[in-house]
């Protein structure tokens, strides 16, 4: 296995603990991760960007120039990363903020998603990152729906367990948006 993803939007929108959370799920599932951050200097609204490598051996950088998958949560992030994505890749849009008439390509599969509508129809705006992760983790299999759950509990401070179940139920909800797109 050796599957690399490069998560980007806003701050605030959460891209950072999704990249997180799915390098310590990796791990938990006995695999390696790298996990690269980068952000703005301003705490919310500035970009926001991650790239996570996954691997059953050993991973030589984090640094990835044209990563098979991208979740890509605003315009900006579209207009900036969509066209590095590799042939034969995958792009995770959210289509609740991202118009792509025009802009697909032919030479991967891409996916749109509600991600905006689907967090508040689940119940709080803040669960677009878990429903996006949910629908990649669906499509690439880089780890189970469980071992998110697991590591969730590790990543998330323990003041907010609490919203343990509807974080999940956005993994859920993205994971079951992407198996009806694709199926």
């Amino acid at each position: 296995m050796n599957h690399d993803v490069f998560m980007a939007g806003f701050g605030g929108q959460g891209v950072l603990l999704i990249g997180n959370l799915l390098a310590y799920a990796t791990i938990l599932e006995g695999n390696n991760a790298s996990y690269f951050p980068a952000y703005g200097v301003e705490k919310r609204g500035g970009a926001a960007n991650c790239t996570v490598v996954m691997s059953d051996g050993a991973v030589g950088s984090p640094v990835v120039g044209e990563p098979e998958a991208a979740l890509l949560m605003n315009p900006a992030a579209m207009g900036q990363f969509y066209p590095r994505v590799r042939k034969g890749g995958m792009a995770l849009i959210n289509s609740s903020l991202i118009d792509d008439e025009g802009s697909s390509r032919a030479d991967l599969t891409l996916v749109r998603i509600p991600a905006n509508e689907m967090a508040l129809e689940i119940g709080d705006s803040r669960l677009v990152n878990m429903v996006m992760l949910g629908g990649y983790v669906e499509y690439s299999k880089v780890v189970t729906q469980e071992a998110l759950r697991e590591a969730l509990k590790e990543v998330l401070p323990e003041r907010n367990h609490r919203f343990l179940p509807m974080n999940h139920k956005a993994l859920e909800a993205g994971a079951a948006f992407v198996r009806e797109a694709l199926a």
